[in-house]
C-alpha cells in the first residue's frame, strides 16, 4: 500500500492519491532528482503478482516511453520498488473526456472534430512505430484548460489486452469501445483503435453511446452483430463528410476500415470544408455482417419450428417410451459395462492431470530464490554473484548517490536483496555516484525565485544579486541574467551559488557632473519615456546652461526608474547685458 509521503525508489515522493482504477492505482508525486511533479501508476497488487504480466507491463511501457507527441502524455520511468511496479509520467492538470461529456452532454461538431484530430494526431506518431494503444477511451484521453488533448495509457493498455477481458472491474469501461475483431479474440492491429476512436468519436457528437447492455458479454455481441445507430438521427444537421468518417471508422470488417490513424487524420482535416458539403453517403467495399449474423437468424428459424412442431412431438413421446420397453436386459449388462470402461478412463485422466499440476508446482517453487546482496561489490563481481544464482542482468543500470559505497560499486539491486524471483527474471544493478551532488544547469531567463527555492530544497546556499537592465533588454523583471557557476558543475549540499536576476528599469546618470546639456537629458528622457520639467533660473554666476539640480538621485539601483516617471532638473541661465541707447547719439545719420 502506497502512502503519502512515502518516496519510491528514493526519488519519487508521494504528495497523494488522485485516482483508483481497475489494474492500477495513480499518485500525484514530486520528483526530487529533476524537481518536478509527476504522476506514478502504481500496478494493483493481484497484477503485480502475475509475473508474465510484470514482464510484459515493463516491454511495453518502455516501449510507449519512445513516443514523442503534443498529444501523448509522455512516459518517463518504469521500475520496480519493494515489490511495487510503478510507471512514472507527465503529470496533467485537466479533466478526461468522460467528464468532460458528463458535463456537457453532446459537443458541436467543430469541437468533435478538433478532439478527434488530435487523438489521430497523437496516435500517428504510435503507428507509425506499429505501436497499438488497444485501449481507446474517453477516460484515458485527457482535456487541458486550452483545449490540448492528451493520450494516456500507453503502456498499461497494451500490456492489459491479454488479460483485460478477465477483468471484470475494467472490461466494462472498455467494452463500449471494443472492436469486433478483439471482441471475438482475434487480437488487435491499427485498424483496432481507429474503431475505439470511431464510437468515442460517435459519443462526442451525441453525448451518448451507441451500444449498450447489462453486462460487457451482452455489449461485446453487440459490437460484434448489430450495425451502428445511424448518427445522423441523433444529430440531423451533422455534414454527410463527418458521417461518412464515423461509418468508415467503426466499420465491423477492418478492411473497410482507415489503414491507420494517419489516413483518418488526413480525412478529418478536410471534412468541415465547404466542398465537401454534398459528398454522398459512404458505401462499404467489403461484406460487413458475418455468418454468425446468419446463425443467429437460424436459430431464431429454428425455435420458431420447434414452437410449432411442439404438438408432434408429443405424440413421438408415446411411441419412444414403447420402444424403451422392449430393450432386453441383456443390452442394459453392455451398456453398464461401456460405462464403467468409460469412468474408468475418465478417472485415470483426472489422476495424471493432478499429478503432472502437482510437478508444475513444485517444480515452481524450487525455482523461486531470493536474490542475493551484492551492496558494496563491484559489477563484475556482482553481475558473477546473480549469474551463479541463475538470474539475468538488466543493460539498464542507473547511477545513485551514497556517502557509504565507494564510487564505482554497487549500490543496491531492483528487485532489492532478499526478494524471491525465479531463476531467469533480470535483475538491475545500481551503482554508486558517489557523495550526492547537485549538477548545475544554465538558468539564464528563468524565475529566479524558482530557481532559487528548488536549489534551496536540495540543500544550495542561494545568493542573489539584483541587475538593473533597459527596458529593451530581452530580460524580464525577476529573470536570471547570469550565474557565478558553471552549467555543468557539480556542487555539494552547502555550497553556494549567486545568481544574478533583472530588474527592468533605468537609472539617471548624474546630469550635474558638467558633462551633461539640457539637450541630453531630453534625449534621455524622450529615450525612456521619462517626463521632463526643467526650471531655469537667473544667474550671472554660473556658465549658462550649467545643469545644478536633479529631482531623482544618480546611479540608484536600488530603485530603478519605470516608463512614465517625472524628473524635473534645473538650469542656471544667464541674463544678457544691455548697454543702454544715448538718444544723443545719431546712427546710421539718423538722429
Amino acid at each position: 500500500m502506497v502512502m503519502k509521503g512515502q518516496k519510491i525508489s528514493d526519488r519519487y515522493q508521494i504528495i497523494k492519491s488522485i485516482g483508483e482504477g481497475g489494474m492500477a492505482n495513480v499518485y500525484l508525486a514530486y520528483d526530487t532528482i529533476l524537481d518536478r511533479n509527476v504522476a506514478i501508476k502504481v500496478l494493483r497488487g493481484d497484477l503485480a503478482n502475475d509475473e508474465k504480466f510484470v514482464r510484459r507491463f515493463q516491454r511495453e511501457a518502455l516501449a510507449a516511453s519512445s513516443l514523442s507527441n503534443p498529444n501523448i502524455v509522455e512516459v518517463y520511468d518504469v521500475g520496480e520498488d519493494n515489490g511495487e511496479y510503478y510507471i512514472v509520467m507527465e503529470y496533467i492538470e485537466g479533466k478526461h473526456l468522460k467528464q468532460l461529456i458528463k458535463k456537457r452532454g453532446k459537443l458541436t461538431v467543430s469541437e468533435a472534430v478538433d478532439i478527434v484530430l488530435q487523438i489521430t494526431d497523437g496516435l500517428t506518431v504510435a503507428h507509425d512505430s506499429y505501436i497499438i494503444h488497444r485501449d481507446i477511451k474517453p477516460q484515458n484521453i485527457m482535456i487541458l484548460e486550452n483545449g490540448l488533448v492528451k493520450i494516456t495509457d500507453f503502456g498499461i493498455a497494451m500490456a492489459m489486452n491479454s488479460t483485460q477481458l478477465t477483468q471484470t472491474n475494467s472490461v466494462m469501461g472498455s467494452v463500449h469501445y471494443l472492436p469486433p475483431e478483439q471482441a471475438s479474440g482475434k487480437g488487435s492491429t491499427l485498424q483496432s483503435d481507429i474503431y475505439s476512436i470511431g464510437i468515442l468519436f460517435y459519443e462526442l457528437l451525441t453525448g451518448k453511446l451507441p451500444f449498450k447492455g447489462e453486462n460487457a458479454v451482452e455489449i461485446a455481441l453487440k459490437h460484434l452483430k448489430e450495425a451502428l445507430p445511424s448518427i445522423r438521427e441523433e444529430v440531423p444537421n451533422i455534414p454527410q463528410s463527418v458521417e461518412n468518417i464515423i461509418i468508415k471508422a467503426t466499420a465491423k470488417n477492418p478492411k473497410n476500415r482507415y489503414a491507420d490513424a494517419r489516413e483518418m487524420h488526413e480525412d478529418l482535416k478536410t471534412c468541415l470544408d465547404a466542398a465537401r458539403n454534398d459528398e454522398e453517403k459512404i458505401k462499404l467495399k467489403y461484406q460487413e455482417l458475418s455468418d454468425d449474423t446468419k446463425m443467429i437468424k437460424q436459430v431464431k428459424d429454428d425455435t420458431k419450428k420447434n414452437t410449432e412442431s411442439k404438438n408432434v412431438n408429443n405424440k413421438k413421446k408415446e411411441e419412444e417410451e414403447v420402444i424403451a420397453k422392449k430393450i432386453t436386459g441383456d443390452d442394459l449388462k453392455k451398456q453398464n459395462k461401456t460405462l464403467i470402461r468409460l469412468a474408468s478412463i475418465f478417472t485415470g485422466l483426472i489422476i495424471v492431470v493432478t499429478l503432472i499440476f502437482v510437478m508444475i508446482m513444485v517444480t515452481s517453487k524450487t525455482a523461486t530464490i531470493a536474490v542475493p546482496d551484492v551492496t558494496n561489490k563491484t559489477i563484475d563481481e556482482a553481475i558473477r554473484i546473480l549469474q551463479d544464482e541463475g538470474f539475468t542482468i538488466s543493460d539498464n543500470q542507473e547511477g545513485k548517490a551514497s556517502k557509504d559505497i565507494e564510487v564505482g560499486k554497487v549500490v543496491e539491486t531492483s528487485p532489492k536483496a532478499g526478494i524471491n524471483r525465479k531463476k531467469g527474471s533480470e535483475i538491475k544493478l545500481y551503482i554508486s555516484t558517489g557523495d550526492e551532488t547537485i549538477l548545475i544547469e544554465d538558468y539564464t531567463g528563468k524565475n529566479y525565485l524558482e530557481v532559487k527555492g528548488a536549489l534551496e530544497a536540495r540543500g544550495l546556499k542561494v545568493n542573489e544579486t539584483q541587475v538593473v537592465v533597459d527596458t529593451d533588454s530581452e530580460f524580464k523583471t525577476d529573470e536570471v541574467v547570469s550565474q557565478d557557476v558553471e552549467a555543468g558543475t557539480s556542487l555539494k549540499k552547502g555550497q553556494s551559488i549567486t545568481l544574478n536576476y533583472a530588474v527592468v528599469g533605468i537609472t539617471y546618470p548624474d546630469f550635474t557632473d558638467g558633462t551633461y546639456t539640457v539637450s541630453d537629458v531630453e534625449e534621455f528622457c524622450e529615450k525612456h519615456g521619462v517626463i521632463l520639467t526643467v526650471i531655469e533660473i537667473t544667474d550671472n554666476t554660473y556658465l549658462d546652461g550649467t545643469i545644478y539640480y536633479q529631482s531623482r538621485p544618480a546611479n540608484d539601483n536600488e530603485n530603478p526608474v519605470t516608463k512614465g516617471a517625472k524628473l524635473t532638473i534645473k538650469v542656471y541661465i544667464s541674463e544678457e547685458d544691455e548697454e543702454p541707447i544715448d538718444p544723443g547719439v545719431c546712427e546710421d545719420g539718423l538722429c
